[in-house]
């Protein structure tokens, strides 16, 4: 695919083998700067397969993976360099204090906080008064907005959510949605993962559906409703009175229930 002038991270032709299993199939999508990029699909659809192939945590078996100009086969590591990762299950140290994790992993990417550093990032997360709490302590919606501090820490162009809101309550989940769109502010490539149509439809500037391993469709939330709201198979799964995009992505995908 032709690289966009403001792509920070471009797929071209992904496809993953696992033996004779063909799990991703000649995907191709890009994610531009200042963008929140949805990759939406059904359970063994290949999404987890294509973030993997990009965080280089998997092989892929063809294709091309191109993270802020470097191709991440030839200059893996400074393609992981321009990205930070935060994955569905966070799985830091449950004993350590906050401010200790920051600092831990702050030092990895060479970083030194100072008092003043930590004081000023747990305003900014909102977590001044879970200063002197261990990690296990913290609740859920507290952790995510540890885990997606530090996966931003070192300034990357391109930030991987993986189901960033998971298990959040509404609260929780709006100021996380919050903290994602001001990523996009200041210039940041987003990538997320998700099963929530109502998140992706809220937050993300452009959406990729991924199905058996191919891409079915690449849009906007709302070009994709308009497009598909005069559809026969839409019409018969909308439940809402209006086309939402999650009608649109069970028409797409289909009523079956995935493993």
């Amino acid at each position: 695919m032709d690289i966009h002038p403001d792509s920070i991270l471009t797929v071209s032709n992904l496809s993953v083998q696992y033996g004779t299993f063909k799990a991703v199939k000649d995907v191709s999508f890009d994610v531009r700067r200042g963008e929140i990029f949805g990759l939406l699909g059904p359970n063994g659809a290949g999404k987890t397969s294509t973030l993997s192939s990009i965080e280089s945590l998997i092989k892929y078996t063809s294709g091309s993976i191109i993270v802020n100009g470097n191709d991440a086969k030839e200059k893996p590591m400074h393609a992981r360099a321009a990205m930070g990762v935060q994955l569905q299950s966070t799985s830091f140290q449950p004993e350590l204090r906050v401010p200790e994790i920051l600092e831990l992993y702050a030092g990895i990417y060479g970083l030194k906080l100072t008092k003043g550093d930590l004081t000023a990032i747990l305003q900014e997360i909102k977590l001044e008064d879970a200063a002197g709490k261990r990690f296990g302590q913290l609740s859920g919606g507290q952790q995510q907005r540890v885990s997606l501090f530090i996966s931003t820490i070192h300034n990357p162009v391109l930030v991987l959510l993986d189901e960033p809101t998971t298990g959040l309550d509404p609260q929780a989940r709006r100021q996380l949605w919050e903290r994602i769109e001001a990523i996009r502010e200041r210039g940041h490539a987003v990538l997320l993962t998700t099963h929530s149509m109502e998140e992706a439809e809220s937050v993300c500037d452009r959406i990729a559906i991924i199905d058996h391993g191919r891409v079915i469709a690449i849009n906007t939330p709302q070009e994709l409703i308009d497009k598909h709201k005069t559809d026969p198979e839409v019409i018969a799964v909308s439940r809402r009175g209006r086309v939402t995009l999650e009608d649109v992505f069970i028409a797409l995908t289909g009523k079956a229930l995935r493993a």
